[in-house]
């Protein structure tokens, strides 16, 4: 009779795990993403720096402890391809390995330390029916896995907006604005969090998130993106 490793051995002989970036067949100790893969992202390190790209974003606009985004984002690049992959195809599983791999990163840079939750960017529910998950929480519980924290989820979306992508960086701040609503905001008194999201372009998504958050006594807030694009 064969056992479970033998098992595991013939069917991955004839239907290989591929690297969710580049397509290729993993190797037994490789996850999600090969080595080869995941030594050649694109890495920004504005989590070593506290004024950064990412930080100047919010400049003005919001009191936070710290900011940044694990990935430089390009038009047709590897990492639009794994982006598009993680929101539209249902590659939840990417969005946590990245996840994990940006919160071992954000070990690295003293203003990521002590953080007590994680919270992602949520959908509204009628979103997430359709999509069947939601990708910043893919990416934030990598991340807080990596980090032996916990995701907090009671950040939630009341109104169903219409889509950001060709809207100016006005339009989308009037679009998201009073849509986010927080829960039990009392778990949150005095505690350290990271709000979570996928691509960080104009802020406006993750500055009416903020806003919520506050409005908690005591709160300090880091913000994180798993990328960056660069206009």
């Amino acid at each position: 009779m064969l056992n479970i490793n033998a098992l595991d051995y013939l069917f991955n002989l004839f239907y290989p795990k591929v690297c969710m970036s580049c397509g290729e067949a993993l190797r037994s100790q490789e996850n999600i993403i090969c080595i080869k893969c995941e030594l050649s992202l694109p890495k920004t390190g504005f989590h070593m720096h506290e004024d950064n790209p990412v930080s100047r974003v919010f400049w003005g606009r919001l009191d936070i402890t710290a900011a940044t985004s694990f990935l430089f984002f390009s038009k047709q690049g590897r990492v639009q391809s794994m982006m598009h992959n993680l929101k539209y195809k249902g590659q939840e599983e990417l969005g946590k390995r990245l996840g994990f791999i940006f919160g071992e990163d954000l070990k690295q840079g003293s203003m990521f330390n002590g953080i007590h939750y994680v919270i992602p960017v949520p959908l509204h529910p009628k979103k997430l029916r359709k999509r069947g998950f939601n990708q910043s929480a893919a990416i934030a519980e990598g991340i807080a896995k990596s980090l032996d924290t916990e995701v907090f989820k009671g950040l939630e979306r009341k109104v169903h907006s219409s889509t950001q992508t060709k809207k100016s960086r006005y339009e989308r701040w009037q679009n998201v604005k009073d849509i986010f609503e927080l829960s039990n905001p009392g778990q949150l008194k005095n505690k350290k969090v990271l709000l979570v999201d996928d691509v960080l372009t104009t802020g406006a998504t993750l500055e009416a998130c903020a806003s919520n958050l506050t409005e908690v006594d005591g709160i300090s807030i880091c913000i994180a993106t798993l990328a960056y694009a660069n206009k």
